[in-house]
């Protein structure tokens, strides 16, 4: 009896003391502990399990790990084939796959610009540098009485026999002799008109008779002589105060670039009528179209073998310019860097131009060249002796070379009443 007593009187102790213990985790739900229940059960033995005996394996419960409780807060989560949770992934898996996609995608974006820089910086770097070496002199200044801007654009173009930059063996094989100075061997003006219709180039007789500022009535080639104290500026003056037309741009050559620029291009395509054989000039080819190369092209503009010598000069210069600006703009040559970048070298090198002048102005009279310009001459009217060391000139028509000079003025084409052969 007294054992029974004192098991029952130990049962009830073990229970209240149970009860003290399941006390501590039965709070009042408002107390700040979340779920007792389950806190509850993690610790008390299973139904059926002698507390006095020994303990199962399940007798006392784990605490859960971290991932399977964030899996029981959130309602369930990703898991394997298993049943288990996979974890974090820290070393690869998809995220380090995008992490390495993006930063391809940026180091193609950081390649793509720097290819965009240098495509776009490149050519400016070449036009400023080519724009540079071109020569420039004060050609087109301002005077009293010179004419107002007028509509349309006027280009004066001057091939100079200055043999500057020639040695003694170019000299003695392109037959140009060794002339001190520098004198005109062509003059032409290229007009385009404001009106739309079809540019013009326009040659000017060198022995047209005209009054020359500082020298007096003379051929307008002795404007541009050194040796009379003319020039590029005194060239443009005469014939803007015998025309009235303004004059918008400069471009003068030599000999030395004629034939380099020739060269540079790969000949150019000529179509002389007949043999043709002059030894000053250096010339002797046969009649038809055919490639001359620079010393022979050269020869064909300057000699005068012919009926109406300077007259007939005159044409094949008209000829000549067109053929080359043709070719010097053909897609093969702008494509071929052998053959563009020796024609800017060569052509930025032996050009001169206005002060005002750039390579866009170059450009612009190539492109004018291209629409298939009409040719024509200042309209002549009479070529008398004027005596002394002057000796035969060329009279303008001044009926004729007035309709031209005031289409000129107005912007417009030039009517085909005062075109000249």
């Amino acid at each position: 009896m007294g054992d029974r007593s004192a098991d029952r009187g130990q049962g009830r102790g073990r229970d209240s003391g149970d009860q003290d213990r399941t006390a501590v985790f039965r709070r009042d739900p408002g107390g700040g502990l979340p779920e007792p229940d389950k806190l509850d059960s993690l610790y008390r033995p299973r139904e059926g399990e002698s507390r006095s005996g020994g303990r199962s394996e399940s007798a006392t419960r784990r605490m859960p790990a971290a991932d399977e409780a964030g899996e029981s807060r959130s309602g369930g989560g990703r898991r394997d084939s298993g049943g288990r949770s996979p974890g974090r992934e820290y070393g690869g898996g998809k995220g380090s796959s995008q992490r390495r996609l993006r930063e391809r995608r940026k180091r193609r974006r950081r390649i793509f610009a720097v290819v965009l820089v240098v495509l776009l910086l490149v050519p400016v770097v070449f036009y400023f540098w080519a724009d540079s070496r071109l020569n420039r002199v004060a050609a087109l200044p301002d005077y009293e009485g010179r004419p107002d801007d007028q509509p349309g654009s006027t280009y004066l173009i001057v091939g100079s026999d200055s043999r500057e930059g020639l040695t003694d063996g170019d000299m003695d094989n392109l037959r140009t002799g060794k002339a001190e100075g520098k004198r005109t061997d062509t003059i032409m003006v290229l007009y385009v008109p404001d009106d739309g219709g079809r540019p013009s180039i326009i040659s000017v007789p060198r022995d047209s008779y005209v009054n020359i500022p500082e020298i007096g009535e003379n051929k307008i080639n002795a404007a541009f002589s050194s040796e009379l104290g003319g020039g590029p500026s005194t060239l443009v003056q005469a014939f803007e105060q015998k025309s009235g037309v303004r004059i918008d741009h400069y471009i003068e050559v030599g000999f030395s670039g004629f034939v380099g620029i020739v060269d540079a291009v790969g000949g150019v395509e000529l179509c002389p009528k007949e043999d043709m054989k002059d030894p000053k000039a250096g010339l002797d080819i046969k009649a038809g179209c055919q490639d001359m190369d620079g010393p022979t092209a050269l020869g064909y503009v300057r000699t005068r073998e012919g009926g109406r010598s300077d007259l007939d000069r005159i044409k094949r210069q008209r000829e000549f310019f067109g053929a080359l600006v043709e070719q010097s703009t053909a897609a093969g040559t702008l494509a071929n860097p052998f053959r563009s970048v020796p024609l800017v070298i060569n052509g930025t090198d032996t050009f001169t131009v206005d002060e005002g002048d750039h390579l866009t102005d170059l450009a612009g009279m190539a492109l004018a060249m291209r629409e298939n310009p009409q040719t024509t001459g200042i309209p002549i009217g009479s070529l008398p002796n004027v005596g002394g060391s002057i000796g035969d000139v060329v009279v303008w028509d001044e009926t004729r070379s007035g309709q031209m000079f005031d289409a000129m003025k107005q912007g417009k084409a030039i009517p085909k009443s005062a075109m000249q052969d």
